[in-house]
């Protein structure tokens, strides 16, 4: 499954101007034989926008969520976007994916909140396993600080996710979890991982880009600079079976020992 990653910041604080940046990254990825497109966390506000992203937030079938449904099925591709959810009186930080009709495939709340910045204005969700099935793939979401955890992508492995789609906003001087602790994860877990960041400065913050689709083997399919970037490479599920069979990570666990983790 060609997968393109779009390393973007997009317009902080302007929904419709990111959602045509949105479709014209659609656009190219889908000329370029792309069947997904990820974006970066919050992509459709902004990050650092402060009190905005709850002005700013929608619910998960929102007005910005039908214009994404329209850029999927107009482009004919599957879209994972970032954007700040509202449920009711409550704002969290959310991924959703959205099939090549348009369809909601699945909604995923971050459940690791990052610094002062986030525990102000969002609220950490309690599920940690949200899936989908794509193009035969089983794909899991997953946000930033999330993937930093190996208990959350060990169970995302447990539950028999093939791609962890991670939109993020890795801040300097932490370049090393993009460059280092993804690859790991990704091989310790069986998977690929796609980990999509912003660029460049924004508020208080830096963002490093360096995005990357990490393969079960470790290796950086390919590596974004620290520039807006729309970066393809291919999940290979005859790869992934392959590497599973000659890893034995998940089959040499031995659960009775790691009570004490939980």
């Amino acid at each position: 499954m060609r997968t393109a990653l779009f390393q973007s910041s997009g317009h902080p604080g302007h929904v419709v101007e990111n959602l045509k940046v949105l479709d014209a990254a659609a656009a190219r990825a889908a000329a370029a034989g792309a069947d997904l497109l990820v974006t970066s966390e919050l992509f459709l506000t902004g990050y650092a926008i402060g009190d905005d992203l709850g002005r700013l937030a929608e619910p998960a079938d929102g007005d910005a969520a039908d214009a994404v449904a329209e850029t999927a099925a107009r482009h004919g591709l599957a879209v994972a976007y970032g954007y700040p959810e509202r449920a009711g009186g409550t704002v969290y930080n959310s991924v959703q994916l959205v099939a090549p009709d348009g369809a909601r495939l699945a909604n995923y709340r971050k459940t690791h909140l990052y610094g002062c910045f986030e525990h102000d204005h969002f609220t950490p969700a309690g599920h940690t396993v949200v899936q989908a099935e794509l193009n035969g793939l089983t794909v899991g979401l997953m946000i930033c600080y999330d993937v930093e955890f190996p208990e959350n992508v060990r169970a995302h492995a447990l539950a028999g996710t093939d791609l962890l789609l991670v939109p993020t906003a890795q801040l300097h001087p932490y370049e090393f979890v993009a460059e280092s602790v993804v690859p790991v994860r990704a091989f310790e877990s069986q998977m690929y991982i796609a980990y999509v960041n912003r660029v460049g400065p924004e508020g208080e913050f830096e963002f490093v880009g360096l995005s990357t689709l990490a393969g079960p083997d470790g290796v950086a399919r390919a590596r974004a600079g620290r520039a807006e970037e729309l970066l393809l490479a291919d999940v290979d599920p005859v790869l992934l079976a392959a590497s599973r069979e000659a890893n034995p990570y998940l089959r040499d666990r031995r659960p009775p020992l790691y009570g004490s983790l939980v």
